[in-house]
């Protein structure tokens, strides 16, 4: 390619796109809610809480017989003298600590998406009266310009 060419090239597209700005966007799928591209789906929401909350109830259940049985299993050991006992005991100790870092997080988890489907609740409606307040506006202007 000449450079004569380049430069013309180069203004061409100059041309084409002094006077409008093009923004990306991901096209709208047919027949999608053409009212945004955000979309929030409350029952998804509400099965990953409901997940979440199931996973804290069952793994608090479940954990307890893990941690009663290695408890018990170590004091044996321990009273055969086995050292074997003592290593048991600190494992037991540590998965209890454990237990407690993922029942936090999955109380975490469903309180927060609990916590989101009330705040996306109240942003709807906040939107929607903010959005009718300018159709109240722009309504009156357009009455205003028929005179």
């Amino acid at each position: 390619m000449a450079w004569d060419e380049w430069e013309q090239l180069k203004a061409q597209a100059a041309e084409q796109h002094t006077a409008r700005m093009q923004l990306n966007h991901i096209p709208p799928e047919p027949s999608a809610n053409t009212q945004g591209d955000l979309k929030v789906n409350q029952q998804d929401l509400a099965a990953v809480g409901d997940a979440a909350f199931q996973l804290h109830q069952d793994f608090s259940r479940f954990s307890d017989h893990a941690r009663a049985a290695s408890q018990k299993a170590a004091a044996g050991l321990k009273s055969e003298g086995y050292a074997l006992g003592g290593a048991l005991d600190h494992v037991a100790s540590r998965w209890v600590d454990q237990v407690q870092s993922l029942l936090d997080a999955t109380a975490h988890i469903s309180n927060h998406l609990d916590y989101t489907k009330g705040a996306h609740a109240g942003d709807e409606v906040y939107i929607a009266g903010t959005l009718s307040s300018i159709s109240t506006l722009d309504d009156g202007f357009d009455e205003r310009k028929a005179r």
